[in-house]
């Protein structure tokens, strides 16, 4: 980052600094995603934004190889004591939290100290995949949907509104706080397991998206705490049980519709999306990163556990939506354990990567059906097929991918002996 890109920064957050503090904002919290998808932060006084724009917040690096549980592990390229970062807010995002009064948050991008670009930074790596697609004519577009339940859960059925009628003071202030936040909501519904929710946002640009999903989480989890509830985003809450997913919706224009190929997807369209396919057992490494995302990953669950793709299947594990308004293609087995940054990166450069057609498409439940490939069954080798992943590899740098493939060992080694009710016992509060 050169000096004079520093000092408008500066400029920019001393004028940030004094309206939020006219408006009783007296601190900002600095955050980032790791490689296991915890959301870590800095915070500081509202007074000391503009020399946190100007100059960084400093952060180890060896975050890079925290696991979920806050153990360290380590890389070729990462890990140990040495070195430091530079954390610099992104002012733009810069967002007044509505349910934690007194505070803002921003998303951070992370530089070494030589103001250059750390190489590991996962935000960067998304926004460095979003310009790749636009270089190729690609003005991509996601949204999340996220799922999480509140504890306790109270007594209505799935997708009730007795559920909704038990948590309407709940929901309305989470609506309230999303709009205040400028956060556009499509949708919040009960969902299948006790005390259950989704809520879909609206598309964004890809690191957008991703920025929303973040300040979607802790805005739930806050207002959550203010309701006298915990929220858990784990991908297995209890076992036996339907988990928690974090759907990825993709779309573009030009891309998904007025083509020759099925259901209108275009030549271009089509390569993209087998490409996304085809890399999908490597995807689950980056968007199913935990023991437990494998508890959630069962068939005939909607959790599309098996490589292939449908016409608004939910057993399918790419969900093509022929919405006349905005059709666009749904990944289902991924889960918020996942860094959002991450993902929409990593299946930017699937997608890039693509070529030819795709298969045929499937209806009904592909399970138990012959010549459907299911998904990996486990962490262990879901993080084989992303070592074996060149594409992913590229994408990524040796740096980035060295550690989220550290830290993918590390969990899986961890919970290689424990049974499925240690492992959501042990990750239930960690997302």
């Amino acid at each position: 980052m050169d000096a004079d890109t520093r000092e408008q920064q500066r400029l920019q957050a001393r004028q940030e600094a004094a309206r939020l503090t006219a408006e009783g904002v007296r601190a900002v919290a600095l955050g980032w995603v790791d490689n296991a998808g915890v959301s870590r932060v800095k915070t500081i006084p509202t007074t000391r934004l503009a020399d946190a724009a100007h100059h960084g917040i400093g952060a180890s690096p060896v975050f890079d190889v925290f696991t979920s549980e806050d153990a360290v592990t380590s890389s070729p390229h990462s890990g140990g004591p040495d070195g430091d970062l530079r954390l610099f807010p992104d002012l733009d995002r810069l967002t007044v939290l509505a349910a934690q009064p007194g505070w803002a948050w921003a998303p951070v991008d992370r530089y070494d100290q030589r103001g250059e670009p750390h190489p590991g930074c996962q935000r960067m790596f998304a926004r460095r995949m979003a310009e790749r697609a636009a270089a190729a004519g690609l003005d991509l577009r996601m949204g999340f949907e996220t799922e999480w339940i509140v504890d306790p859960a109270g007594d209505g059925p799935a997708y009730g509104l007795t559920r909704v009628v038990e948590r309407s003071d709940y929901l309305r202030d989470l609506y309230d706080a999303l709009a205040a936040q400028r956060l556009e909501v499509l949708q919040i519904h009960p969902e299948y397991t006790p005390g259950q929710f989704e809520v879909s946002t609206a598309p964004a640009d890809p690191v957008g998206a991703a920025d929303d999903v973040v300040l979607v989480r802790e805005t739930v989890r806050a207002v959550s705490l203010r309701h006298g509830l915990r929220a858990s985003f784990a991908p297995s809450f209890t076992v036996g049980q339907v988990g928690n997913g974090c759907h990825l919706h993709v779309s573009a224009a030009g891309l998904l519709s007025g083509g020759d190929g099925p259901y209108g997807i275009t030549a271009a369209g089509e390569a993209f999306l087998a490409g996304v396919l085809g890399e999908l057992p490597a995807l689950l490494a980056i968007g199913a990163p935990s023991p437990a995302s494998y508890l959630r990953l069962e068939p005939s669950r909607w959790a599309g556990v098996h490589r292939c793709w449908g016409l608004e299947n939910r057993e399918a594990a790419l969900r093509f939506i022929a919405d006349e308004a905005n059709p666009n293609a749904e990944l289902k087995p991924f889960d918020a354990a996942a860094n959002p940054y991450l993902l929409v990166g990593a299946v930017i450069a699937a997608g890039l990567a693509g070529s030819g057609v795709l298969p045929p498409p499937v209806a009904g439940d592909p399970a138990g059906r012959g010549g459907q490939e299911r998904l990996p069954l486990s962490l262990t080798e879901a993080a084989d097929r992303f070592e074996e992943s060149a594409v992913l590899r590229e994408a990524l740098g040796e740096i980035l991918y060295g550690a989220v493939l550290a830290v993918r060992r590390a969990e899986a080694e961890r919970f290689a002996k424990s049974a499925p009710q240690e492992i959501a016992e042990a990750t239930r509060w960690r997302w």
